[in-house]
């Protein structure tokens, strides 16, 4: 009886001592997602305020397959490594360096403290590697911006030239309608309507006193026929 009481006190001492020490402990906000291109440096942060000084080990939990969620721990290399702790205002930080990643790196990364019987994950940060899409034409800002410019230029002329043709022609078919007008002026100016009236009645009466044979008769005293 007394080693089961002695084995109870030791246990409900541990876990008064864990969850103490759990209250302690106040995970800081981690950056939620970050999004980095193949082959570049990249960098994975977890911070936390506390006394003590717990163990860090870095998990990686990969993109689920068929629904499961697989936690390994994350393979320390040349290419990937760990910067050893900064503290700045109470806030200690551990850090995952990256230095030239790779697509297979995708997943969520977080930190476990682990201090004695205390074991707590950070909130993590999800790092997803992409693979960026070549370019046809590696064109600088300055020649980008100078190709708009020429862009702008000939839209400008396009509106511009057409538009000045056609007032153009429209100004010279206007002063071609006014001249036309001037001279059908200047063909009738001057004229007297009653003497036109008066030689147009005396070439009709002329006409009428002469008779429909008097033509032919004159013609004929012209005439003068051969004698055989």
């Amino acid at each position: 009886m007394e080693f089961r009481l002695v084995i109870f006190l030791c246990f409900w001492e541990a876990v008064a001592k864990a969850k103490v020490e759990e209250e302690e402990l106040k995970l800081e906000a981690d950056q939620p997602y970050l999004r980095v291109a193949v082959d570049h440096e990249a960098t994975v942060r977890c911070c936390y305020r506390w006394k003590e000084n717990p163990n860090i080990t870095w998990i990686l939990n990969d993109p689920p397959i068929n629904g499961t969620i697989v936690p390994r721990l994350v393979n320390q290399s040349e290419n990937v490594t760990p910067e050893p702790m900064k503290e700045k205002n109470g806030v200690k930080c551990h850090s995952l360096v990256f230095k030239s990643i790779q697509l297979n790196y995708t997943g969520l990364y977080q930190c476990k403290l682990n201090h004695g019987s205390l074991h707590a994950f950070s909130h993590g940060t999800f790092l997803l590697v992409y693979k960026p899409l070549q370019k046809t034409l590696n064109l600088s800002e300055s020649v980008k911006n100078s190709i708009i410019t020429a862009e702008g230029v000939l839209l400008l002329l396009c509106v511009l030239i057409p538009g000045t043709m056609l007032l153009c022609k429209s100004k010279t078919l206007n002063e071609l309608n006014k001249k036309k007008v001037r001279e059908e002026e200047n063909i009738y100016e001057g004229l007297n309507l009653d003497d036109c009236n008066s030689a147009y009645h005396q070439i009709q009466r002329s006409n009428n006193q002469q008779g429909p044979y008097q033509d032919v008769a004159t013609c004929a005293e012209d005439i003068q026929l051969e004698k055989p």
